[in-house]
């Protein structure tokens, strides 16, 4: 199983492809995902990348945690887990309270 690496501080124009080119220079880079606004589809500034084990992932934060990428100097982590819900709004039909009928 691979190992989970989150990565902040992206430019707004870098793409998943752009990530995946980036983390394929430490190791084998199974999946590269910048996250996007939901609503605008505009990147939200991070994303998430995934090695193939832990050496790599290491060797990816180490080596590219500070690096400047399109201008920005990137922040690169272990990922945390989830934590609740995902918070946010309700996806739709959210329950608002009790009704008096």
């Amino acid at each position: 199983m691979g190992k989970k690496i989150f990565v902040g501080n992206l430019s707004f124009d870098t793409t998943s492809a752009d990530l995946e080119t980036l983390f394929s220079e430490m190791g084998t880079c199974e999946s590269a995902t910048v996250v996007t606004d939901r609503d605008t589809g505009r990147s939200r500034g991070f994303g998430f990348v995934e090695m193939s084990s832990a050496s790599e992932a290491g060797k990816a934060i180490s080596s590219l945690n500070g690096r400047d990428v399109a201008g920005r100097q990137i922040n690169v982590s272990e990922a945390k887990p989830r934590e609740g819900g995902g918070g946010g709004r309700p996806r739709s039909g959210g329950f608002s309270g009790p009704r008096n009928y």
